[in-house]
């Protein structure tokens, strides 16, 4: 049971860090693609900056993607993922009582 335990916590250890690990090389990409961006928008259609967009859709995404992987989204949390399924698990026991109550 020990044993068990220690790598179901490894496990979502695991997936812990390679979330942090994916927040980080999509804040690394922001931030050398959005320059690049503005640059072009600059130097080549000065008078619309149309670099806003992405900008601030791209930076709204890094935004999210950081709170879920800092555990900062209560629907995106580990602790809510179980719940859920518990929550499911407890639906669908319910369900076959109620055929075998039925059919008994």
């Amino acid at each position: 049971m020990e044993k068990k335990h220690n790598e179901g916590a490894y496990q979502r250890a695991q997936k812990k860090v390679k979330e942090i690990k994916g927040f980080y090389i999509n804040l690394a990409c922001y931030c050398i693609v959005i320059p690049v961006l503005i640059y072009i928008n600059l130097r080549f259609t000065p008078e619309y900056h149309w670099f806003w967009y992405s900008t601030i859709a791209w930076g709204s995404g890094v935004l999210i993607h950081g709170l879920a992987a800092f555990g900062h989204l209560p629907y995106m949390s580990q602790n809510w993922e179980e719940r859920k399924i518990r929550e499911f698990m407890e639906e669908e026991r319910n369900k076959k009582q109620g055929r075998n109550e039925k059919e008994s």
